[in-house]
């Protein structure tokens, strides 16, 4: 006990643990990412079977094709977690994996350390729009701990032992394993940068050029040890090239400035430059080159601001503890009462923390309906329906979940696997197009759920062939032709109980 105390006396130590904490309470949300419903599907399917799928199972457009099952692993760990501690289990999980992320970040920033956890907060801030719960989450915690090891690594060499072992963890965790290659691939640049200009004498960098390029080495010989082998070495490239992805999935977007959500962001713009215009001493090329990389990919995809941050704040906390007096007096409290004082700091972080996560818990089931048409699902649950289903893109996972293997979707997150054609098929009916009604009836469509402001359900029901057996604010039900005396009776049952509820 008497330790303990000592050690909330340590200014350092309890400035960590606030700053964990409070990490934790702001990346804690709820689990309504549109993808994770199939993972956890997925999840299953590889937890019950016995092994990881190489064809899809859960579609009639693409069943029995080659499907490339990247995050086999993440997919089996959001199961187990679900199965045995529900959605809780998940939310906290990924708040905690990301915060790990920024904690790492924030030993990575030079300086005081109240300036390092400022940069690490704006950094959250502008990477909100990546949180949740996804495989996304461990591709941002590993990138950062790359980062880490690579920059100790240059005084402490054997840390880079730990460099190819991770690759081989996260290259079956997330296909963004790949970002890792770009990152040593861009600091090797930037090595070679530093020798050009007579910022680094050659001997010196050689030394690193090497280590880094027999990591890159090491990491890419890797790669095959996955369920898919070497398709794993293409699927990084399909994904970038695929004009699909980009038109449906509004991460690949780039970032719009008139949305309050990424003024974080262009805060960090702003700072980043007036570091870079106004410091004496410029970031090295090692620095400056993965920096370049990683700012392009932020602008021209939402999903990529997480690992700019990573590169961008420790530039930025450097700048502003150079910038900042050399001697200032804080105000702290005595030796005598300052592990008292740390530790009800510690207390009430961990309270809010904790009503945070408790309040999530508790509206997951209201968040979930808000953002997915639960009572559609629950209808088609409870009848006997046409089982080719054309289903709202971002709600196509959630029907993987519930209402597999009765029913099959058109298409859902893994746009991957559906390619650019199947997807172009999917926008051309949700929009009504030329060629809409063609799409629908070559696919043997028989029933559609959809918004019911969606395009194709308002021009469904105008069409006679159509008729609506389910609708309410969230989503409609549409099926093809009359219905039977069996299922009218089924209809007007489910129609009754749902609007009970």
């Amino acid at each position: 006990m008497r330790r303990i105390y000592h050690q909330l006396g340590n200014t350092q130590v309890a400035f960590v643990i606030i700053l964990s904490l409070g990490l934790l309470a702001m990346t804690a949300r709820n689990a309504t990412d549109p993808d994770l419903w199939w993972h956890l599907r997925a999840g299953q399917w590889i937890v019950e079977t016995g092994h990881v799928p190489h064809s899809d199972p859960f579609s009639f457009t693409r069943a029995g094709r080659p499907w490339v099952s990247h995050e086999w692993l993440t997919e089996v760990t959001f199961y187990e977690l679900w199965k045995r501690l529900g959605f809780n289990g998940l939310i906290a999980f990924s708040a905690i994996l990301t915060s790990i992320g920024f904690m790492l970040l924030y030993f990575r920033c030079p300086g005081k350390r109240h300036w390092a956890a400022a940069a690490t907060a704006i950094g959250a801030l502008a990477s909100a729009p990546s949180w949740g719960v996804r495989p996304q989450m461990f591709t941002f915690t590993l990138a950062s701990l790359l980062l880490w090891l690579v920059e100790r690594g240059e005084e402490r060499p054997a840390l880079l032992f730990w460099i190819p072992p991770l690759f081989l963890l996260w290259l079956n965790l997330h296909a963004g394993f790949a970002l890792g290659f770009a990152i040593l691939l861009a600091y090797a640049v930037g090595l070679i940068l530093e020798t050009a200009v007579g910022s680094n004498p050659w001997p010196e960098a050689r030394a690193i050029l090497l280590r880094v390029l027999l990591l890159l080495i090491a990491g890419l010989a890797l790669v095959p040890l996955n369920p898919s082998g070497a398709e794993l070495y293409r699927y990084p490239f399909d994904t970038l090239r695929s004009p699909g992805m980009r038109s449906l999935i509004g991460e690949w977007f780039s970032p719009d400035f008139h949305d309050w959500l990424y003024r974080p962001l262009l805060l960090i713009w702003l700072l980043l430059l007036t570091a870079l215009a106004c410091s004496r001493a410029q970031p090295r090329g090692r620095a400056i080159v993965p920096l370049l990389v990683t700012a392009f990919a932020a602008l021209d995809a939402v999903r990529h601001i997480p690992i700019f941050v990573l590169l961008a704040m420790p530039i930025i906390a450097s700048a502003l503890a150079r910038s900042s007096p050399s001697a200032v007096r804080e105000r702290t409290p005595t030796a005598l009462f300052r592990p008292g004082f740390n530790g009800a700091v510690i207390v009430l972080t961990a309270f809010l923390a904790s009503v945070k996560l408790a309040g999530l818990a508790g509206n997951q089931q209201a968040s979930e309906a808000k953002h997915f048409p639960r009572k559609a699902v629950a209808f088609l649950q409870a009848g006997d329906y046409p089982k080719r289903v054309f289903v709202y893109y971002d709600w196509g996972g959630y029907a993987v979940w519930k209402l597999y293997p009765e029913y099959r979707v058109f298409v859902d997150g893994r746009a991957d696997l559906y390619g650019d054609n199947l997807l172009g098929q999917f926008e051309t009916a949700m929009l009504l197009r030329t060629g809409w009604q063609q799409v629908l009836d070559s696919w043997n469509v028989e029933a559609v759920l959809l918004p019911p402001s969606s395009a194709l359900a308002q021009g469904l029901l105008l069409d006679r062939s159509w008729r609506a057996i389910f609708r309410d604010s969230e989503a409609i039900i549409l099926v093809r032709g009359r219905p039977t005396a069996e299922n009218a009776a089924l209809s007007t049952k489910s129609m009754l109980k749902e609007l009970r509820k």
